[in-house]
């Protein structure tokens, strides 16, 4: 399965339309582009393998693994990158602002629950990031 997003950037942040095998599927908030920078950039453009996680505090989430100089960067709910993020993604339904949006829980779900579904296929799912 493969998820894309597709970027712009902003000094404030950062705005993607977010895809599933070529269907839209909403959008997603980050940082701004600090030459990834810890905590404080978005990550690399490229690709990324995506990886089921659960924690107490996110719920069911998604890993994304092998981000070059940077550990546990995850897709989870968040609606405001500067105050909630620190290199993550969130997808969210709808962009309200740079770096900024609203019910990122239910497409969180939406999202989780079409790459768990491919997961139980036993196939790989692959995040791409391209502006």
């Amino acid at each position: 399965m493969n998820v894309l997003l597709q970027r712009t950037y902003f000094e404030e942040g950062t705005n993607s339309a977010l895809f599933v095998n070529g269907q839209f599927l909403g959008f997603a908030i980050e940082l701004p582009w600090l030459k990834n920078q810890r905590n404080v950039s978005c990550i690399s453009e490229g690709e990324y393998e995506l990886k089921a996680r659960y924690s107490p505090k996110f719920g069911h989430h998604l890993h994304i693994l092998d981000v070059k100089g940077r550990s546990l960067i995850l897709l989870h709910p968040a609606n405001n990158a500067k105050r909630e993020l620190r290199g993550c993604i969130s997808p969210v339904t709808q962009l309200t602002g740079i770096g900024k949006g609203n019910n990122s829980k239910a497409l969180l779900q939406k999202l989780v629950s079409l790459c768990y579904q491919a997961f139980d296929r036993n196939e790989n799912v692959l995040l791409t990031i391209k502006s």
